[in-house]
């Protein structure tokens, strides 16, 4: 909790140097500019600025719509992004200024009959709107481009080490997808061939770990005999997540959810995966075992449903060298599995979506969504206990994902201590 707090204020001092710097540098313009020279322009500046971070501590730390809050994130960091893209083209226009002083000081050394005053330099117009133009060029883009990487399916490769891991489990391939969302979906095609991307690496197993839909069992529609497409000779293991229980919806009568509910529990058996509710699976290669779990969807945030029982979900489980827990949000793993639940080795949840927006690369991740969630993209270790959060194979409510693309997983199961770090 400290380091949250640390790196809450950091963030709240870096946020206050980059709008005062873009106003020292608005304000700096030529005369012509002349709003940016009124009285009041400073005092709206700042206002502007304080509500837009005031709306964005709201939008993360209270139980306020999805859509409203997704909507003041994003628009926060989009003004924050224009604010970035300015400022280089203001500190360039401050390196030309700074040059331009010590010419004339060096002159004012060389002719005793110089001014003793050096002259104002006011800002480059060009450069400014430049400056404007390039903070707008990215925001285009994004637009642009979001669409785009909707069904544009990456496959992650890691090798997973798992001390406990029996030997006759060594270098067995287990696959992960999570957050289907099939409600979202526009094209067959393409969400095909991601399945078709899947089954093409040849997994031992498969878990898929929960919102099968948005809200509603028929939209699975079609899509069902795609997805009943994925197999593995080992199984494929499921989970439910939050939007698979139809709390989203209004429903005339509770025979009508429960109905619904049955349904989408149905749909995955009609495509021949494992759904496990509070409950554990023994999987056996040759005379070893080790124990698959999964619970009903457990969110820390007040928000989401806590429908899991892991007193359950472990029961039986004593005697299994190895425990992996399916567990649709990540939040469960600090807030209860890990003060509560030290067998469990290794947990797989999905649910963030890592936001559909942000920076992933083999040695850096940012997203908006790190300031709601903790454990939001790929793995995590405390102890001996580890969790991989999947950022998604489909999307919702934002039709587009930038920088943070669908995924499917693979890990090669390895017995021993993980180098470090854990991501190497």
């Amino acid at each position: 909790m400290k380091g949250q707090t640390l790196n809450l204020v950091l963030s709240v001092c870096l946020l206050f140097l980059i709008d005062l710097y873009v106003l020292n540098g608005l304000r700096g313009i030529s005369k012509k500019w002349k709003f940016f020279h009124k009285k009041q322009f400073p005092l709206f500046y700042w206002v502007y600025n304080a509500v837009l971070l005031a709306l964005l501590f709201w939008a993360i730390y209270s139980k306020i719509d999805f859509k409203v809050r997704l909507g003041l994130i994003i628009f926060f960091f989009l003004d924050l992004l224009f604010k970035i893209s300015f400022i280089p083209f203001l500190i360039i226009d401050d390196l030309r200024r700074v040059f331009i002083k010590i010419r004339h000081k060096n002159v004012k050394k060389g002719q005793q009959s110089a001014s003793p005053e050096i002259p104002i330099i006011p800002r480059s117009e060009f450069l400014v709107k430049a400056g404007l133009l390039a903070g707008a060029v990215p925001l285009a883009a994004l637009k642009l481009s979001m669409k785009s990487g909707l069904y544009d399916y990456h496959v992650k490769r890691h090798k997973l080490y798992l001390p406990n891991l029996p030997k006759a489990f060594d270098g067995l391939r287990l696959a992960q997808i999570s957050d289907i969302h099939s409600g979202s979906f526009y094209n067959k095609k393409a969400v095909l061939g991601g399945v078709e991307m899947l089954m093409r690496e040849k997994a031992d197993l498969v878990f898929f770990t929960g919102d099968l839909v948005n809200i509603y069992a028929g939209e699975m529609g079609t899509y069902q005999d795609i997805f009943s497409k994925v197999k593995a000779p080992l199984g494929v293991y499921s989970c439910l997540g939050n939007h698979d229980y139809g709390d989203y919806a209004d429903w005339q009568n509770p025979a009508d959810k429960k109905k619904n509910f049955d349904d989408i529990v149905a749909a995955h058996k009609n495509m021949g995966w494992d759904l496990i509710r509070n409950d554990n699976r023994r999987l056996k290669i040759d005379n070893e075992e080790i124990g698959i779990l999964g619970i009903e969807n457990w969110g820390a945030l007040s928000r989401f449903p806590r429908y899991g029982r892991m007193d359950l979900a472990v029961k039986n489980t004593d005697d299994l060298p190895l425990k992996l827990l399916l567990s649709h949000d990540p939040s469960h793993w600090r807030a209860q599995v890990l003060p509560q639940y030290p067998q469990i080795d290794m947990v797989f949840a999905g649910h963030t979506h890592g936001m559909q927006m942000g920076v992933q690369t083999e040695h850096f991740q940012w997203s908006p969504i790190e300031y709601i969630y903790n454990e939001w993209a790929g793995f995590y270790r405390e102890g001996k206990q580890q969790i991989y959060v999947n950022v998604g194979y489909g999307f919702f409510e934002v039709l587009g994902r930038v920088g943070i693309l669908p995924e499917i997983t693979i890990f090669e199961l390895k017995a021993g201590l993980a180098p470090s770090p854990v991501n190497a």
